[in-house]
């Protein structure tokens, strides 16, 4: 081969390499997506908690005495179970207890006063009926008879009296219980001790009025729960008492508990002025479900508002301003853009009423750069 022939082929070879290295550099890159498939399934409608709820005891009670004084009895410690009715704390109250024995011995003594004065009432009530048959028969002056029909009535006062002093004892003697009872906390129900402010030796006052102060004990009743959460003021009108429910807490990881709606607060919490709430409180059906429940968890709450069974579904993240999908057509390897009709929808998936068949495959990475109708792409092997 001449000389210059081969100068010239040498060139020509480097021209087509440089333009087939430009081309590779050039070329449209496959965008690698994620794709699922249509399939049948069920769809709910819920509405969700705007902020975190809190777990409560289905009964919660703040103790204190109803009088101050110095504890000299502590029966319980926090954790206790207790029952209804057990005594929890006694104030010092020794005065008391010696004016009730005191009382006691008094009441004793009067009602032997009353029992003596009965006994005299009913002798001097027989003499005066004697004397009346004898005034009948003349067989005795008036005058005679008249002091002893006095006899009777003064002995009949006396009893009387007496009586009325029986049931005066008796009322002190429940005036000096009741002080007693001011000083000594009693169990309200069944429950737990959860704290107790307060120690042998120590006082305790009264909140004076428009002073909160820490209970002495608080009793929380275990044997049930209930969430309290926040849901957006737009969504309250479609909750309704009765309706089914979900409850997460982050204590049980992604474990749901069934539920349901038992109040709606009347009225809107505007502790926000850009997020107004209205507060629902959200029971559990089944009952073994609180075994190892502690008040105060935080909770989430799904109410569900509407369920379609055995629909058409597809992933809530793969529609594109609630009527776009992007379709992948393995023939060519291409999206194709399709209009959907959708029915409900949650965080997870919508309900398509028209526009898609079950077993298409959509792409759920909508997020990737450079997605449009007819684009070729690559499907992820993640």
């Amino acid at each position: 081969m001449p000389r210059h022939s081969l100068r010239w082929f040498i060139i020509l070879l480097l021209i087509l390499l440089a333009g087939v290295f430009a081309w590779y550099k050039m070329r449209p890159k496959e965008i690698e997506v994620s794709v699922v498939q249509v399939t049948l399934g069920t769809v709910e409608k819920i509405v969700a908690n705007t902020r975190a709820g809190t777990l409560n005891a289905c009964r919660k009670a703040n103790l204190s005495p109803a009088t101050g004084g110095q504890i000299s009895v502590l029966t319980v410690d926090e954790g206790d179970v207790v029952k209804e009715g057990q005594l929890l704390l006694e104030l010092w109250n020794n005065d008391l207890k010696a004016q009730a024995a005191l009382a006691g011995k008094e009441i004793m003594a009067s009602e032997a006063m009353a029992a003596v004065s009965r006994l005299q009432a009913e002798i001097a009530s027989r003499e005066a009926e004697r004397m009346q048959k004898l005034i009948q028969d003349n067989a005795i002056s008036d005058q005679d008879a008249d002091k002893i029909i006095t006899e009777a009535k003064v002995r009949q006062a006396a009893y009387d009296a007496a009586v009325t002093e029986v049931a005066a004892s008796r009322a002190r003697v429940s005036v000096i219980k009741a002080n007693l009872e001011r000083t000594m906390l009693v169990a309200p129900f069944d429950g737990i001790i959860a704290k107790i402010n307060g120690e042998l030796n120590e006082y305790v006052t009264p909140s004076p009025p428009g002073i909160p102060t820490p209970p002495t004990i608080e009793l929380l009743d275990t044997s049930c729960f209930y969430v309290v959460a926040p849901i957006d003021e737009v969504d309250a009108a479609a909750v309704k008492v009765n309706m089914e429910a979900r409850v997460i807490m982050d204590a049980f990881g992604d474990k749901h508990f069934p539920a349901r709606v038992r109040r709606i607060d009347p009225y809107v919490l505007d502790l926000e002025k850009q997020a107004r709430t209205v507060d629902v409180e959200v029971e559990f059906t089944n009952s073994e479900d609180g075994e190892n429940f502690l008040a105060g968890y935080s909770a989430d709450v799904e109410i569900i508002i509407a369920v379609e069974e055995d629909v058409l579904r597809i992933p809530t993240q793969a529609l594109l301003d609630n009527s776009l999908v992007y379709v992948y057509q393995p023939h060519d390897q291409r999206l194709h853009e399709k209009s959907v009709r959708t029915g409900l929808s949650n965080w997870d998936y919508t309900q398509v009423t028209e526009g898609l068949q079950e077993g298409e495959s959509l792409v759920i990475s909508t997020d990737r750069p450079g997605l449009e109708d007819g684009v070729r792409v690559k499907i992820s092997e993640e």
